[in-house]
């Protein structure tokens, strides 16, 4: 059977692309890339000539039977833009597609961007969450940072320069002024990582206006946190209203993870509940 291969390729530096890498997009049959004109211009940098299709996320589903078609002939290379296929990039169903029928999938390691950011952050890397892209709109952002307001892993975003200034807010609205790194750029010449408080970070990019890609490394929850903001209590009881837990057992988990106590939360919970 025919292997696809998910090919890591640079974030930035070309350097950083594997020995390996270069001859598995050498020898397979087929490039499937997120952008042929993007990837072509890697390719071309070191002299590989291999044919490519495009697959990326608005044709993905139509794109799976010809790349299913072309694992029937040989093996294919799958790529993103830059760092790691299928991470937080077309792939998912690619990658389910080619299992069900039989053929190999075969990793082929190298750059990530959360992964650099984390590794640099300073903060604790043994247990972390990554969660991709930070929802565009403010109650959004707050309602899915309360998800894991008080879970003690690492949390690592994705977000973009104009929406950065934003979502720092809402971060520290909701989880409070905790340590935080913001890596932007990586391996590439402007590179930056500031490493701080969020509302140190606020201030520090509100001097001016960040370019690149962006991700934010933010500290998990302390056991002994501070009590959380009302901002943070107020989503919390949103999005487990919006799961229809009865509300006492809601009062009572939250209370367990916020510091308020549990009376105080149900009375929320009661005017909330009227308010709808």
């Amino acid at each position: 059977m025919s292997i696809l291969y998910l090919v890591a390729t640079p974030i930035g530096n070309l350097e950083d692309i594997s020995a390996r890498a270069l001859r598995i997009l050498r020898e397979v049959d087929l490039i499937a890339a997120e952008d042929t004109r993007h990837t072509g211009k890697l390719l071309k940098y070191f002299g590989i000539s291999t044919p490519r299709t495009s697959y990326f996320e608005h044709n993905k589903l139509h794109k799976l039977d010809q790349i299913l078609a072309a694992l029937d002939k040989g093996d294919v290379a799958l790529v993103s833009d830059a760092g790691t296929p299928a991470l937080n990039d077309p792939g998912y169903e690619l990658v389910r597609a080619v299992l069900t029928t039989g053929h190999t999938v075969s990793p082929i390691p190298g750059p990530s961007a959360p992964v650099a950011a984390l590794v640099v952050s300073g903060l604790p890397t043994d247990r972390f969450l990554y969660l991709g892209y930070l929802p565009r709109k403010t109650g959004d952002r707050r309602r899915m940072t309360a998800e894991v307001a008080a879970l003690p892993y690492t949390l690592i975003f994705l977000e973009t320069p104009h929406r950065l200034n934003a979502a720092l807010v809402d971060l520290q609205a909701v989880l409070g002024d905790r340590p935080i790194a913001v890596g932007r750029e990586l391996t590439k010449l402007h590179e930056e990582i500031f490493r701080g408080t969020i509302s140190e970070t606020i201030a520090h990019f509100d001097q001016k206006q960040p370019k690149g890609e962006i991700t934010l490394v933010v500290a998990g929850a302390s056991p002994k946190s501070e009590q959380w903001t009302a901002e943070a209590v107020q989503t919390a009881l949103e999005v487990a209203l919006s799961r229809h837990e009865s509300l006492s057992q809601i009062a009572k988990e939250i209370a367990a993870q916020s510091g308020w106590k549990r009376r105080q939360l149900y009375q929320l919970l009661l005017e909330l509940q009227a308010n709808k």
